[in-house]
């Protein structure tokens, strides 16, 4: 029996997926919140003391993982990056962007018309032109914790969509 190609019935696996969580110092920060949420409410007795606890760690508990929990993938020819779905035909070729140079396109670098997913607590990143004439944007910056293999799968779907 030949294996067949992907129907739009079956999901295609992606090629490169990643998820941009934020590190364990931060959850840390969310129990430090969540014991000075308790502090402030200790004079009033033990049940105010325990909703503060309570309600300040789920309040920065929300607000780190909401923060913290971008994705970014290659799947079914596409660069998926948050919200944004960018074919991989109008991509140009992707550049890997150490420590330093990450730093350099996130500051004094930086076009406002760019389309750019970062987080500070990765230090590493992937630039890569868009090639879509019609597209205002001149390039997609993302933060990637291991931008070797998000160049070889953006590479990969380019040579793909041609």
């Amino acid at each position: 029996m030949q294996p067949s190609a992907p129907s739009p019935a079956q999901p295609v696996a992606p090629s490169f997926d990643e998820r941009l969580t934020a590190p364990a110092s931060w959850w840390v920060i969310v129990a430090l919140l969540g014991l000075s949420g308790g502090l402030v409410m200790f004079p009033l007795g033990t049940v105010p003391t325990l909703v503060g606890v309570i309600a300040a760690a789920a309040l920065a508990a929300v607000a780190v993982s909401s923060y913290g929990s971008a994705r970014v993938r290659v799947v079914a020819g596409s660069l998926v990056a948050g919200d944004a779905r960018i074919p991989a035909s109008a991509l140009g070729a992707p550049e890997v962007l150490d420590a330093e140079e990450a730093r350099a396109w996130r500051s004094h670098k930086a076009d406002p018309r760019a389309f750019m997913l970062m987080r500070s607590y990765v230090p590493t990143a992937v630039r890569v032109e868009v090639t879509d004439p019609a597209d205002p944007t001149p390039y997609v910056y993302l933060s990637s914790r291991d931008p070797e293999a998000l160049a070889k799968a953006l590479e990969t779907a380019r040579a793909e969509a041609r």
